[in-house]
């Protein structure tokens, strides 16, 4: 008589003496482990093939934080910057208490608080939003103004600005209608000059108007998997009513025009003494809706970011609290890398001072600094790690050599 063969799983070929068990078919076998990645792939699948939302429970925001809870948090993440904290805080504790309102207890209808921050690059303004949607624990989407085009066009519709947030909701629609969307860059779409354009402009003030349903809060439809809409297309409806908007922009010589407009409302010797009042070398401070007109955005989308917020340009205190005070500061985070290694990295104090000094040079702001801290730090962490060494000490003559290291290939260029 004949041994009866063993039989093996038809996935990974292992005999039933190596498995803890065989769930046995028609025609074929599969292990346990084999079983698991196949409900891993098709669930992978479904969901990025499908529209169907997961059962994710939203976030509940029944009990928001109140505004001096959402600022304190977010001195933890941003040095400086009061005012716009303050502003956000208050939008945004406004907003979700809209959400959260009973709304069969009278006819009072509370609008929406969407934000517009103006100020330089890397003073802040995509960390306020992403810290705030850390803290509320709802979705959030980046997305890059500067991508959008109007419908029709080469690049990306304003839908697709949804379906990203989408993506953050793991399709989510519910909680998706409760997210956070920062548009960055708002003011690369401003029309040049302060009247009508006479030509068609597709990535200017023709997103602008597409952005217009969004900002206020309609009905979208978004294609599950983002890009162009077609006629035979399945959409996931969206309803961006609840949904927060906090636009960001450099603006750059915005500051110009909110100058002209002091100094042409400056007439007598009552002017001449608020003039001496004013900061001049922080003028965005000074900054109103109708400058934001002036510089190319429509009124209608104006009317539509009712709140408007500065970010002041970073001083050199600012800059080295920066680089040292908050939870994720750069030094912290490189520290952090080199004991993944088992090695603990020092810094003499003049070194830090140095790296704020080249960064206020560079004019670059926050993110100057980690591109500078980067160049000081490369040849150290590519070398450290097949090392014997356990400490690691950086001088002011190591860090100015790679500086200079630098500025020697800046100026070859």
């Amino acid at each position: 008589m004949s041994k009866t063969m063993k039989k093996k799983c038809s996935f990974c070929g292992l005999s039933e003496d190596n498995v803890s068990m065989l769930i046995i078919g028609i025609d074929a076998c599969i292990c346990p482990d084999c079983a698991e990645r196949v409900h891993e792939v098709v669930s992978e699948n479904y969901r990025m093939n499908t529209a169907a939302p997961r059962k994710r429970r939203p976030a509940k925001n029944s009990a928001v934080p109140k505004p001096g809870e959402i600022k304190k948090f977010l001195d933890q993440y941003v040095i400086g910057q009061d005012d716009a904290k303050k502003y956000l805080s208050v939008a945004v504790y406004n907003h979700y208490k809209r959400i959260d309102q009973n709304i069969n207890t009278d006819d009072v209808e509370i609008e929406k608080s969407n934000i517009v921050m103006v100020g330089e690059t890397g003073t802040g303004k995509t960390l306020l939003a992403r810290s705030i949607a850390k803290l509320l624990n709802v979705p959030f989407a980046i997305v890059d103004a500067t991508v959008l085009t109007e419908a029709g066009y080469v690049g990306e519709d304003v839908e697709s600005i949804l379906s990203r947030l989408l993506q953050a909701a793991d399709y989510n629609v519910q909680a998706a209608e409760r997210g956070i969307v920062f548009i960055d860059e708002i003011d690369k779409i401003a029309r040049k000059g302060d009247n009508p354009s006479i030509t068609r402009d597709v990535s200017g003030e023709g997103v602008q108007q597409g952005l217009l349903k969004l900002l206020e809060g309609s009905l979208v439809n978004v294609p599950p998997k983002g890009g162009r809409k077609h006629p035979e297309q399945q959409y996931i409806v969206v309803n961006t009513k609840n949904i927060l908007f906090i636009c960001g922009g450099a603006f750059n010589d915005i500051d110009k025009i909110v100058s002209r407009r002091l100094n042409s409302q400056s007439m007598g010797y009552k002017a001449v003494k608020e003039k001496e009042i004013l900061d001049r070398k922080n003028l965005l401070q000074y900054v109103i809706p109708s400058d934001l007109k002036a510089f190319g955005l429509i009124p209608e989308i104006i009317g539509r970011l009712p709140v408007l917020t500065y970010l002041l340009p970073l001083s050199r205190d600012a800059m080295y609290r920066i680089l040292t005070e908050p939870k994720n500061a750069i030094i912290k985070q490189y520290i952090r890398l080199f004991e993944m290694d088992g090695i603990k990295l020092q810094f003499e104090d003049s070194v830090l001072e140095y790296i704020v000094d080249k960064a206020m040079e560079f004019k670059l702001g926050a993110r100057g600094l980690r591109s500078i801290f980067e160049t000081v730090m490369v040849d150290a962490m590519y070398e450290s790690p097949s090392d014997s060494q356990k400490e690691l000490y950086i001088t002011l003559q190591y860090a100015k050599e790679r500086i200079e290291k630098l500025n020697n290939i800046l100026y070859v260029a």
